[in-house]
């Protein structure tokens, strides 16, 4: 019996034992999204593997804003963006900062992001094209933050202009019809009163030329609605900044009988005011309400940045992200106010408020039709001219 009992205890003891082992075995963990990336590494042109959108209806935990090349009051993109952030967030009590990058590069923009999350930010909003190598870098390694990149379209998701990606998941990419808020502008110019008009580009990218194009499409609408002729200079700076060289062109415009050039492309417009200033001209802003810059802005062609940055942050924090994630999503007048012009600031004496809102309700219901093309410059009637100038 004393065998017997000998026997138990040691069978017991053993299971016990084997029962221990597997209870201190440790459990499979994720690999850890919120570690830095190596910002030296060169990313790669394989296809972004696919991911899952974060958990639905999540909370919005802390928001991040990574610059481009400019900074968060560069009255333009940065500024615009940031001030929907910073707006929406303390609205609704959620944490918020902003990230600038030491240099103009993809592992800048990579390093800044991996910052921010690592700072605990799970949505990261990046505004301008240049942000769509560093959306691919991004997206898939960090399958549980939100990345808003406003003014990164389709033709931005590339490594080398012959491969293109699609958004992650994760990834809320937001474009602009920037063909109707040139459509304004130009129309506006027209009725106003101004027969020569000038389009100085900054960079021959998409989004600049639907503005131009459009500038274009809106300026002969006018005058063929008034039986007038005019005439357009059209130009491309090749950078989006002022220079000695790009001023010498605006003045040699202005000096010649151009009245007013819409200046499209960050800081170009430096060069297009300071032009204007010595000749007696105007200048017409972009992006955002650039009123503010100098007196000779007459109006801007603008982009609603903060309104989209603060209607897709309050989507994503109601759980309604599968909206946008995954997609390149485009906002203008048919979508809801989100281009147009500035009323409460420009200086039209002839072109009323009334007018623009008439020609504005008929681009919304689709009466006016401005087309968005980037192949040539659109066809205009026999009260247009069009000069496109090297």
């Amino acid at each position: 019996m004393k065998k017997i009992l000998a026997m138990l205890l040691a069978v017991m003891m053993v299971l016990g034992l084997f029962a221990g082992c597997a209870s201190s075995q440790p459990k499979a963990t994720q690999p850890a999204t919120n570690a830095p990336t190596d910002a030296a590494e060169t990313p790669t042109e394989t296809a972004p593997a696919e991911t899952e959108a974060p958990a639905a209806a999540g909370v919005i935990t802390k928001v991040a804003l990574v610059t481009d090349v400019g900074t968060i009051d560069d009255e333009s993109f940065n500024q615009a963006c940031w001030q929907g952030v910073e707006a929406w967030c303390k609205a609704n009590g959620i944490e918020y900062n902003y990230y600038q990058p030491t240099e103009d590069s993809t592992d800048a923009r990579v390093l800044s992001v991996a910052q921010a999350i690592n700072d605990g930010a799970n949505t990261i909003v990046m505004p301008g094209f240049l942000f769509g190598t560093t959306v691919l870098t991004v997206q898939d390694e960090y399958p549980d933050v939100y990345f808003i990149a406003v003014d990164v379209a389709g033709g931005d998701l590339t490594f080398d202009y012959e491969t293109y990606y699609d958004p992650s998941a994760n990834v809320a990419c937001l474009t602009f019809s920037e063909e109707q808020a040139g459509y304004l502008a130009g129309y506006a110019a027209v009725k106003e009163g101004y027969t020569k008009l000038g389009f100085l580009g900054g960079m021959a990218v998409p989004a600049v030329i639907r503005y131009g194009y459009g500038f274009v499409q809106g300026a002969d609408a006018a005058a063929n609605e008034m039986g007038v002729d005019i005439a357009i200079n059209y130009t491309y700076g090749g950078q989006f900044a002022g220079s000695p060289e790009i001023t010498a062109k605006m003045e040699g415009w202005y000096q010649s009988g151009t009245e007013v050039v819409f200046a499209c492309g960050g800081g170009i417009w430096t060069s297009a005011d300071e032009a204007a200033q010595k000749n007696g001209g105007k200048v017409i802003g972009v992006d955002v309400d650039q009123s503010s810059l100098s007196p000779r802005f007459i109006t801007s062609a603008m982009k609603g940045l903060q309104n989209v940055t603060e209607t897709v942050l309050a989507e994503l924090n109601a759980g309604n992200w599968a909206t946008y994630g995954g997609k390149v999503s485009n906002f203008g007048l048919l979508e809801g106010e989100y281009v147009g012009l500035p009323v409460d600031t420009w200086s039209l004496a002839n072109f009323s408020v009334e007018d623009y809102q008439a020609v504005k309700s008929q681009i919304q219901d689709g009466t006016i039709v401005v087309d968005n093309s980037t192949e040539a410059l659109p066809t205009v009637s026999a009260h247009t001219t069009v000069n496109e100038i090297g």
